[in-house]
C-alpha cells in the first residue's frame, strides 16, 4: 500500500492509527468498524493507557492460529477424570412411611 494510500486509510478511520490500534475509549464507540477493519485488513490492537491490551482478530485467523483440539472418545475421558477413589455406593431406599 503506498504512504498516500496509508494517509488516507488513516484520516477515513479517525482515530485508528495506520498500524491497526484503537484507543480502548475508541474501539468501545466504533466497535462494529474495529470488527470491519479485522476482517478486511487484519488483526487490530487495542491499547489501553498507550499499552497494547488486546487484539480483535476474525474468526478464521484466530483459528488458524489456534487450531482446535480433537476431543477423546468419551469413555477415554471419563477415565481421565481418575474417579476410582470416588465412593459412589448408596444406602438401600426402603420407603417411607406414608398416612393413608
Amino acid at each position: 500500500m503506498g504512504k498516500h494510500a496509508e494517509l488516507t486509510k488513516t484520516k477515513r478511520s479517525g482515530s485508528r492509527t495506520a498500524a491497526g490500534r484503537w484507543k480502548l475509549e475508541d474501539a468501545k464507540a466504533r466497535f462494529s468498524e474495529v470488527v470491519r477493519h479485522a476482517h478486511e485488513d487484519g488483526p487490530q490492537r487495542v491499547t489501553v493507557r498507550g499499552q497494547d491490551a488486546v487484539v480483535v482478530m476474525s474468526v478464521e485467523e484466530f483459528e488458524r492460529l489456534a487450531p482446535e483440539k480433537p476431543r477423546p472418545p468419551f469413555l477415554e475421558f471419563m477415565e481421565g477424570l481418575h474417579l476410582g477413589a470416588l465412593d459412589l455406593t448408596r444406602e438401600a431406599d426402603h420407603g417411607r412411611d406414608v398416612e393413608l
